[in-house]
């Protein structure tokens, strides 16, 4: 039997209340997180009017009260009787107070509303979601560390490249998740949010104020944000959208990290796998499977990101001063940096139980024989005309053969003089691929730890 609790849960539609519940994320953008801080902005106009002596300093306390004691569900019954999401909540607000005549004035609803989504998206930005990706960056850099010497087959075009390592494989995600938090926690703070009325022309604060800018910044500074240098009913939508569009590119480097590990886990590569608990199904009717289920997840999470990124795009778009094209279109924004919470703690789990399999990476390596790539390098650097074209053919025939490119090289009468004035250990080379690995290893420390330096020290 379910309880009361769990069948309220299931009777959900989003799968982020029944199935990716973070609770974390919940108190913030869910509906009671968007009431408490409809709330907060209401009181910061409180307490800007006390600071201004407008309403007694014992008001603040008042309102403060009153706001711990609305609920959202009070609030929706309220709509339900007037139909105005934000009346109802000032109505249920007043209702609590013996003094009401400073509760909302000189405000519009969207002074309200983009104020609070500009607070919240940037606290649950700030607070839960670059932590949940600093946790999962700071796998990635041990992982890099751990495995800078690690030699693996590169690979373009899902072929067979040259060396690279594994260390360097996990740096380059390193690298471009870093990037990303940053951009993530500067556009988070630059969000702005407004008390410029119902044009955004200060005609109300007008009639209050004598100065009705500096007002709206004292208002803004309890919640801590900046007024937007010029808005309509609206805050401008720009400043949102660049941070949820940067919320998708972070999604899109998690989705190609999942991308990668799911392919080197696949049976004929191997190289990679995820340790799985004792009682794990991999598949209803086949026993041996243990199917990279989490890695699939974020592939699929990456999918809801970018088709949601349509819709705040086209958010952007508002008639004139305001209408409400986008209102119903917006509620949702905030599943966007839920879902991206969601994908990093996943990968977070992933990433920490993925092993290497040493015996089938050394096996990939080696798979096709000899370089191609550092002969023709070598045979260019002492004088060969057309040595792509050489090595190109030699190797077509190694393959046709079956035997070893620099086994044919040697024997080929065109390429002696070449051949001779090479250095032994540029020779060997041609035939030992874990001798041609760049600089991947520097590579791959260096980055790990200038962003472990960067981003891990403060978290």
């Amino acid at each position: 039997m379910h309880t009361d609790v769990e069948q309220e849960r299931f009777d959900s539609i989003s799968p982020l209340d029944y199935r990716y519940r973070n609770k974390k994320a919940r108190k913030l953008l869910s509906e009671n997180g968007f009431t408490l801080y409809k709330l907060l902005v209401e009181l910061a106009l409180i307490k800007a009017f006390a600071r201004r002596g407008l309403c007694p300093a014992e008001q603040v306390e008042a309102v403060e009260r009153a706001c711990k004691q609305v609920t959202t569900a009070e609030v929706y019954r309220e709509e339900k009787r007037i139909k105005h999401d934000i009346r109802a909540l000032v109505n249920c607000l007043r209702a609590k107070l013996e003094r009401k005549e400073d509760v909302h004035k000189g405000a519009t609803s969207y002074d309200i509303v983009d104020t609070a989504n500009a607070a919240r998206y940037r606290d649950a930005i700030e607070q839960i979601l670059i932590p949940s990706l600093i946790a999962l960056e700071r796998v990635l850099i041990d992982i890099s560390l751990r495995e800078a010497d690690t030699i693996q087959i590169g690979r373009t075009h899902g072929q067979h490249a040259v060396p690279i390592t594994f260390g360097f494989a996990m740096s380059g995600f390193v690298s471009r998740l870093g990037e990303s938090i940053v951009k993530l926690k500067g556009l988070a703070s630059e969000l702005n949010g407004k008390f410029s009325g119902a044009v955004g022309a200060y005609n109300a604060t007008s009639l209050i104020v004598d100065d009705p800018k500096a007002f709206e910044a004292e208002i803004l500074e309890h919640l801590g944000l900046q007024p937007a240098e010029h808005s309509t009913q609206i805050v401008p939508p720009d400043r949102l959208t660049r941070l949820f569009a940067e919320v998708t590119i972070t999604g899109g480097i998690l989705g190609n990290l999942a991308h990668n590990m799911r392919h080197l886990q696949r049976t004929e590569i191997g190289e990679v796998y995820e340790e799985s608990t004792e009682d794990q199904v991999g598949s209803s009717t086949m026993p041996h499977k243990r199917n990279p289920i989490n890695l699939e997840n974020a592939a699929s999470t990456l999918k809801i990101l970018i088709g949601r990124m349509v819709t705040v795009f086209l958010n952007q778009v508002s008639e004139h001063e305001r209408d409400l094209t986008s209102s119903a279109s917006s509620r949702p924004d905030g599943e966007h940096i839920a879902y991206l919470i969601e994908m990093a703690d996943r990968m977070t789990a992933t990433m920490g139980r993925l092993r290497i399999n040493r015996a089938n990476i050394e096996r990939n390596l080696h798979m096709q024989g000899d370089l191609a790539e550092p002969l023709y390098i070598l045979l260019a650097a002492y004088g060969h005309p057309d040595a792509h074209e050489k090595v190109r053919k030699l190797t077509r025939q190694a393959e046709q053969e079956q035997c070893s490119l620099s086994l044919l090289a040697s024997e080929d009468q065109e390429l002696k003089p070449y051949l001779l004035q090479m250095k032994p250990e540029q020779l060997e080379v041609v035939q030992n691929p874990s001798l041609y690995i760049g600089l991947a290893p520097v590579i791959a420390r260096k980055v790990a730890e200038h962003w472990k330096r960067e981003l891990c020290s403060e978290y």
